[in-house]
């Protein structure tokens, strides 16, 4: 799992389903005076909306850090999650009008305890954000942001301790043969890669939202995710796509290379 592929949107998920946990602990009516006990009093209320909210969002939230898709029953993680937000916030809006159906010895005077009007609200903003991520562009940007390259070097000199897959960490060199040359300066987002007319000169890049990896033999399912905020080598350029490398030596084809920022 990778936190760095979180967006804002997911972020606003993880806060609303904290939100509703509370929520399940405070009182759900008032009723004559007398406070009935919260959620968990209720298999039914808790599990439909409290529960089944939270679960709708760790899915959401699974399925954007793993590397690949996976599915349940034919169906992406991130699509259950996302009827389980809208089935929760549905629950919460329909118990609040009709008490009795999730409560029958509540007796008259009825209204709603603040356990309920606080897990509407965060159901509702659960499923809105769960909604909403994919579409709104600024609920899309990374939740962490990428840490800026290190400062260039030329090729052979001493590098700084680190890991591979960060711009002037020490790392193996890859098996294509050309040694890379030195690091290109930091280009700022939303602007294309410039493809070189020479020979190509192998580089770091981060990019902005997470992207698909796909096999250089041209097999249509992706082989992995490209987050925001970890470093890649690029060993080759294909027209307007790069052959990238992971950080577990792993090979593929970004085909969108739009607003990639290079190391």
């Amino acid at each position: 799992m990778n936190i760095r592929s979180l967006t804002r949107g997911d972020g606003v998920v993880i806060g609303a389903a904290v939100l509703l946990f509370i929520a399940s602990f405070l009182d759900t009516y008032d009723s004559s005076g007398s406070n009935i006990p919260n959620a968990w009093d209720n298999l039914g209320l808790v599990m439909s909306t409290y529960v089944g909210g939270i679960i709708g969002a760790v899915l959401i939230v699974l399925a954007r850090s793993l590397p690949q898709p996976r599915k349940v029953v034919g169906l992406d993680l991130g699509q259950v999650g996302v009827s389980l937000t809208v089935f929760a916030a549905w629950t919460a809006f329909w118990t609040i009008i009709d008490p009795l159906g999730a409560f029958d010895d509540l007796g008259s005077g009825v209204s709603a305890g603040v356990g309920l009007i606080l897990g509407l609200i965060a159901a509702l903003v659960l499923a809105g954000a769960a909604i909403a991520a994919p579409l709104v562009p600024a609920l899309q940007a990374a939740l962490i942001p990428a840490p800026k390259p290190a400062a260039p070097q030329p090729y052979g000199a001493q590098q700084p301790p680190g890991g591979y897959g960060y711009p002037g960490a020490g790392q193996p060199q890859p098996s294509y043969g050309t040694p890379p040359q030195q690091a290109q300066a930091a280009q700022p987002f939303g602007q294309p890669a410039p493809a070189p007319a020479g020979d190509f000169s192998p580089f770091w890049f981060a990019v902005p939202v997470a992207r698909p990896l796909f096999a250089e033999d041209g097999t249509p399912s992706p082989i992995a995710e490209l987050a925001p905020g970890t470093w890649y080598l690029a060993v080759e350029q294909r027209g307007p796509a790069l052959v990238a490398q992971t950080q577990d030596g792993r090979r593929g084809v970004l085909q969108d290379t739009s607003g990639i920022q290079r190391g």
